[in-house]
Formats: structure tokens, sequence, C-alpha cells
């Protein structure tokens, strides 16, 4: 294929434009990971976390893997064969903890919902209550379901399981939502929280890492399933040292430190006013093209993907597709139930306004090019939106 000019515009929602400090980060020397260098880096990661985000002293277990290993590491250590988990099908990352939850010999409870709708709150609290043995020992909920560009108010789940008094444990999976959305771990009651280095962290993919209450650590002392590499206890043992049990992905972690350092230096309040600002206006744009988005309440919309449906007849990859040969935008591709029948844009990281006006202008353009009718002026619209911001 001959060269396209320019820096291509990656907007699926993860993984995330790396930013170039990031990138220079990561081309430090190899260093010893059980040297004074490595030692030293891993307590300034760790320390970077608690300034960031207020974990309230709650210990971040990493590892060399995608969310889905961290999701294992949250199961197999706090449960052990044959117990009960709760799961919201809320999309497709949804669904997929839900399958790994039976695969791994847990009897699942999944409750599904329409693709566009967040965590049922009302019927959360009514399973627990209905659960008077609690024989449900884990309740799993993705905070930002990044297939339907839905958030779910993690506060609220926390008030239903309060409320019904039961005892089980939450699991969030927050890995689009950490460092780009209001998150609060300790407030919130969250026993394990599950994050991933490509998205709000501005990192390439491969790093994943679990947030451990005094609940969960409580939990894992009883917890029967297989752990492997996935234990906890050898690992946060040796981070107290600034080593690991096994071979780090030391270059990513230079490349974490970054990551965080950038998002204190903006400040995190900051960073969450300018992800709000750059989904309402890529709304806004949705709106100007007489189009609907996958999220059908906006009091739940996603601040860090917009998933935007076709009209019927029109297949959404072929539109995805034109956009990308044409102007070098790549766009996230419908999932699961959704295949063939949204885009998302990604709007989080590393991301300003003049980056997400280049992407709706072609996202504008390559639809009517694709034969996709619209109406004109999303663009405008967005840009109205900034200088009223």
């Amino acid at each position: 294929m001959p060269r396209i000019a320019g820096r291509q515009l990656v907007q699926p929602p993860g993984p995330t434009n790396v930013p170039d400090r990031v990138l220079r980060a990561l081309c430090a020397p190899t260093v010893d990971h059980r040297g004074p260098i490595a030692q030293q880096l891993v307590k300034d990661i760790f320390a970077g976390f608690e300034r960031v985000f207020a974990f309230g002293g709650d210990p971040v277990i990493l590892y060399a893997a995608s969310g889905t290993g961290a999701w294992m590491a949250a199961l197999s250590n706090t449960l052990s064969p044959g117990d009960k988990v709760l799961g919201f099908e809320t999309g497709h990352f949804g669904r997929l903890w839900a399958e790994m939850v039976s695969e791994m010999g847990f009897e699942l409870h999944q409750e599904p919902t329409d693709w566009r709708s967040p965590i049922d709150l009302n019927k959360l609290e009514s399973i627990l209550k209905a659960d008077k043995s609690h024989t449900i020992k884990a309740v799993c909920a993705v905070h930002n379901e990044t297939s339907t560009g839905v958030t779910s108010d993690i506060a609220g789940v926390r008030k239903a399981i309060d409320a019904a008094g039961h005892p089980a444990l939450l699991f969030v999976d927050t890995i689009s939502g950490l460092g780009s959305l209001p998150y609060e771990h300790k407030a919130w009651k969250v026993d394990v929280t599950i994050g991933g280095s490509q998205k709000g962290l501005m990192m390439p993919p491969g790093l994943s890492f679990n947030v451990v209450s005094e609940k969960a650590l409580e939990a894992n002392k009883t917890a029967k399933m297989p752990k492997g590499y996935w234990r906890w206890a050898p690992i946060l043992a040796q981070n107290k040292d600034g080593m690991f049990p096994y071979t780090p992905a030391t270059n990513m972690l230079f490349a974490l430190k970054e990551g965080l350092t950038m998002l204190h230096e903006e400040g995190i309040e900051a960073v969450y006013a300018r992800h709000a600002r750059l989904a309402e206006a890529t709304r806004r744009a949705v709106q100007g093209w007489g189009l609907e988005t996958v999220c059908k309440d906006p009091k739940y919309a996603s601040n860090t993907v917009t998933a935007i449906m076709t009209p019927d007849g029109v297949n959404a990859d072929q539109v995805r597709n034109m956009i990308y040969d044409r102007f070098n935008i790549s766009l996230g591709a419908g999932l699961g139930n959704l295949v063939g029948k949204t885009f998302r844009i990604g709007h989080l990281g590393d991301f300003n306004e003049t980056m997400l006006t280049g992407v709706l202008a072609g996202v504008e353009v390559g639809m009517d090019l694709a034969g996709m009718k619209i109406q004109k002026g999303g663009v405008q619209a967005a840009l109205t939106y900034f200088a009223q911001a």
C-alpha cells in the first residue's frame, strides 16, 4: 500500500494514542529488575498511583498481562470452586467476564440487559435481598462498558449491596475508566478494582492490575482456587522491597511512571473535566448528524467513548473502513450484539479539542463518501460547543 502522510489517529476506545513522553520512557535502557534502579522505579509507581488516584492505601498488584489477566486474578485470589458470582451483561465485556466466571468453574448468575443501559440498581438490590443464605460471593460490575459507551453508577452499586445487607465482594472493571472518569475505589468500598495500561494511563497494552481492599485480602486467606502466576501474596511481599517474584516488564514500568507523572502534572480533576468536554462535543456532533448513540439515557453516556448507531441497511464496518482508508483514522468496531450496527469514537487518553475536531471532520466526510445519509453540521456543532465551553 502507498504511504499515507501524517500520524494515524488511533481512535478506538483503546489502545489509545501513546504520547511522545511515554514512548521515550519505553526506550529507556533495560535494567536489572532486582537492582536499585528497578527497586526505586517500583516504589515510585506505587506512590504515583496513590498520589493520582487516592486508593486509600489499598495495595496495587501489577501484572504483565492484558485486562483479562486481571479479571482472572481477582476471581482466583478471592473465591473457591463452585462459588456463586453475580454479573450484569451490560455489553460485550460484561459478557466476556461472565464467560470467564463459568469457565473457571464458578456458578454464574448473569442478568441480561438491552446493551444500551447501565446496571439496574433496583434489580441488583432485589437479587441480593432474595439471597438470604448469602450464596452469592461476588458481584462483577463493568464501570465503563467500552462496547456500548454506557457508564454504570458504581457508587449506586455499592449502595444497593449495602441496602441489601449482603456481604458479597464487589469487583469493578474500570479498564476504560481509570484515568479518564471519576473513580473512588475507597469511598465506593470496591474490593477489587481492575485496571489496564492502554486506556487512560496512555500506555501500550501489556500491563494490568488489581487494587485490593482489606476485605479482599481476608477472602484471599481462605480462597481455594488455583492461583499460579496470579497469586497475590508473593507479589505483595516482594513489592515492599520494590521487587517482583517474576521478571516484570521493566520498560513498561518506566512508561507507567511517566504516564502517572503526566496525569499528576495536569491534575486528575482537570483530566476528568477535559474528558467531559471532549465527550459532550462528540455527542453534539452525533446529534448534528441526525444519528443516535447506543446509550439511551444521556445521564449514563460515557466520557471516554461514543458508540454511534448506523441506520438500518448501513453496514457500520463499511463506513468505518471508508474512514480508515481515506483519512487514516482508526475507529472502534461494533462488538458482540452490535457487530456491523455501530462504530465507536474513542475520546480518551492524551487527546485534546483540535485532535477531536480532526477526527470528527474525517468521520463526517467519510460517512458521506460511504453513502450514509446524514445531516451536515456535526463538526460545526462540536466547534460551537468548544467555543462556549
